[in-house]
């Protein structure tokens, strides 16, 4: 229960996020540049240590991270709600990242280490269950919590869920972590994955206001490049790498990863743009927002465990080639909304079709990447595959932003229909990747 509550938490923040983006940007100022940077911000810290969090949960205990992120994860909800200015809210989105990067891989460590058998396999599966719940519940909670207070709300009720959570671990949990001290955590190579991804997101989003040709931009994306070659190099001869790259020599798991990246750097643009022009352009409120994109992880939930099911008799390719283009079709067709359309008739089949082709998806794709790692990579192959996908969401968004911003600071229009022709075709290149490259994996 307390794995679920503070996992979940995190997820749930993950998804309101994006629903109060325009009150946001009302209150503070700063345009489609701080909006980009809100999200930003937290993808950017969780993506590139969450590996570096499941090492020192190895190190130091599952519990004993789990109950470190989460508290942190409450201060840092604080700093979010407290924010005077854009920067100030910026800097506590990076922060609370940290702590989700400390909490999620420890929440699940936790589990295997006081359950086994039958049990284990039962608490794993309401843990991923209540997960796919937090994201109806996210934009939902969030969206009406910002029409009938303010966007600091959605941080402020991060607070109960917090104290609740470290009172059950103490109650429920008494007992001491097993530690493995021979376990070397890779704090160089998470830094220096940080700074890389770092300095190319800076440049993205802030050439909006200050160009291409600005020396400051110039310096964050070469210097940014410069570092990330740096990080693989360093990988590939550490001792303890955090990302072990001798995975990458496995087709399956590598084609697999590279589609991860265009699908999930897909989806958040397609959520975090789409709610803006539900607020900002058609004149939604942040519930009705919110309500709006539920359709897709309802038919998610109800489609992806048979589809799970049927790649696995038949093979994950055609699945993850096809369900890829269905969703690009889906994404070309909202390019026809504008302002003042009919939610029944001109968004809620584009979506609905959307919903289809990312159910085809999701399980194949993560069934892949765990299937050719083995049994005994299972685990740091899901924290490489859940680290490449937060990743993608983080330059999906800024690329996309560069494209979709055009003169203006805020999102119009004409923005809107770039950013999902962009997104329709970040989503249909995935979708060519897994027709090319995925094998039917050996019975």
């Amino acid at each position: 229960m307390a794995c679920i509550l503070g996992s979940t938490v995190v997820f749930i923040d993950s998804t309101v996020v994006n629903v109060a983006l325009p009150a946001i940007q009302r209150d503070l100022g700063g345009g489609l540049v701080l909006q980009q940077w809100v999200v930003d911000a937290y993808l950017l810290t969780l993506g590139s240590l969450i590996l570096v969090g499941g090492s020192l949960g190895d190190i130091f205990g599952g519990k004993r991270i789990f109950e470190t992120g989460v508290a942190v994860f409450g201060l840092t909800s604080v700093l979010c709600a407290a924010s005077l200015n854009g920067p100030e809210l910026i800097v506590a989105r990076g922060l609370q990242g940290i702590a989700g990067a400390l909490l999620t891989p420890a929440a699940l460590a936790t589990i295997t280490a006081n359950f086994s058998g039958e049990e284990r396999g039962a608490a794993i599966g309401t843990w991923t269950a209540w997960t796919g719940i937090s994201f109806v519940i996210g934009p939902l909670v969030g969206g009406w919590l910002v029409s009938v207070g303010s966007w600091r709300s959605i941080f402020v009720i991060n607070i109960p869920f917090v104290i609740a959570t470290l009172a059950i671990v103490r109650i429920s949990l008494p007992g001491r972590d097993m530690t493995r001290e021979r376990v070397r955590v890779d704090v160089v190579g998470g830094l220096l994955g940080m700074l890389g991804l770092g300095g190319p997101v800076f440049a993205l989003i802030e050439s909006q206001k200050r160009g291409f040709s600005d020396p400051l931009i110039l310096a964050a994306l070469i210097g940014g490049v410069a570092l990330l070659a740096v990080f693989v190099v360093r990988e590939l001869h550490h001792p303890d790498p955090m990302l072990p790259m001798r995975l990458f020599r496995l087709r399956n798991f590598t084609f697999a990863n590279v589609e991860t990246f265009t699908v999930y750097a897909a989806l958040s643009t397609l959520t975090f743009f789409l709610v803006i022009f539900l607020q900002q352009l058609a004149g939604y409120s942040p519930f009705r927002s919110g309500l709006a994109t539920v359709p897709i992880t309802v038919v998610m939930f109800v489609l992806s465990p048979r589809v799970g099911r049927l790649s696995m008799r038949i093979g994950p390719r055609w699945f993850m080639g096809i369900g890829p283009l269905i969703c690009a079709a889906s994404l070309l067709w909202t390019r026809t909304l504008s302002p003042g359309f009919d939610y029944w008739t001109e968004l809620l089949p584009p979506l609905i079709v959307f919903s289809v082709g990312l159910s085809m998806i999701v399980a194949p794709l993560t069934s892949t990447v765990l299937a050719d790692a083995g049994p005994s990579d299972a685990g740091i192959a899901s924290g490489v595959n859940n680290a490449i996908a937060r990743i993608a969401g983080l330059l999906g968004i800024a690329v996309v932003g560069v494209a979709a911003a055009g003169s203006g600071d805020n999102l119009d229009l004409h923005g809107f229909r770039i950013a999902m022709s962009v997104t329709a075709g970040l989503v249909a290149t995935g979708g060519i990747i897994g027709l090319v490259g995925i094998r039917k994996p050996a019975t």
